[in-house]
């Protein structure tokens, strides 16, 4: 019976973490506002799920969505700096 309750509680923090984490945020928000209607801290449940907005961009990931161009590499002394692959055939000739 003890192992049922603490399996139990293991997985519903897993679940807990799991939520918190990879939901999208919308989910998450209405996870808090429905959790918030039946009396729990809704500041508190907003910052345990991650809801506050960091930078006010409505996803909170701070320029990561890739909608602004990144800047070009500063340039290095002699030109850029060039990485040849090489690539070897198995086969012999």
């Amino acid at each position: 019976m003890w192992q049922e309750i603490i399996v139990g509680i293991i997985v519903a923090a897993a679940a807990l973490h799991a939520a918190r984490k990879y939901l999208p945020d919308a989910w998450r928000q209405q996870i808090v506002y429905a959790l918030s209607r039946r009396g729990l801290p809704q500041d508190k449940l907003a910052r345990f799920f991650n809801t506050e907005s960091s930078c006010s961009s409505g996803c909170g990931s701070c320029g990561g969505c890739g909608d602004s161009p990144l800047p070009p590499p500063p340039p290095s002394e002699g030109g850029p700096v060039r990485r040849v692959i090489r690539i070897y055939s198995s086969s012999k000739v």
